[in-house]
């Protein structure tokens, strides 16, 4: 599969069959992941495999704030969520901030982590989707998420049991200008 191949033929997923992600899949997965860029190769994303009842537990405690996200938590075998270790993206040694984006260098990390992470799984025949909208306070305490770092995102995964087609995108024209 070409890289143009993945992009283009990726979809989020929501609806996943019963079929368990083996560790062994989920570990190549993260290797592969981890060769995502970084700010000066802080490599700052972690990652928190979840399932049986703890995901459970995340899906019907976490998700009054967008409930169709239970649906999706429920669907799939297996949750991912997505750390990012704290005070490194955008810092210099001294401790003071590298640019205007502040701390928010992280999430621009983290986004880039989550596409490698979810085009390193549709490699190996496997679905997901990024999540945004669930309680993140609750789901680290649940998750005992290791003080030093923070919550950003949860990938359901797992088997597709849906074949989305693509949604209409913007021309070249629309995202693309010269100066």
């Amino acid at each position: 599969m070409t890289a143009k191949e993945c992009i283009m033929g990726r979809r989020s997923i929501r609806k996943f069959t019963e079929q368990p992600v083996s560790k062994e899949i989920l570990s190549q997965i993260v290797e592969t992941a981890s060769f995502a860029p970084s700010w000066k190769n802080t490599q700052v994303t972690r990652y928190i495999a979840v399932t049986g009842e703890l995901k459970d537990r995340m899906a019907n405690e976490c998700t009054s704030i967008f409930p169709l996200n239970a649906e999706r938590i429920n669907s799939a075998p297996m949750v991912v969520a997505v750390t990012v270790v704290t005070g490194r993206c955008g810092y210099e040694r001294d401790g003071s901030f590298s640019t205007v984006k502040g701390d928010g260098w992280q999430m621009f990390d983290a986004g880039i982590a989550s596409e490698a992470f979810c085009l390193a799984a549709y490699e190996q025949g496997l679905g997901t989707v990024i999540l945004g909208l669930f309680d993140v306070d609750k789901t680290a305490e649940l998750l005992q998420v290791p003080e030093g770092q923070e919550l950003v995102a949860l990938i359901p995964i797992g088997y597709p049991d849906e074949a989305p087609v693509a949604p209409k995108r913007k021309t070249v024209e629309d995202l693309l200008s010269y100066r």
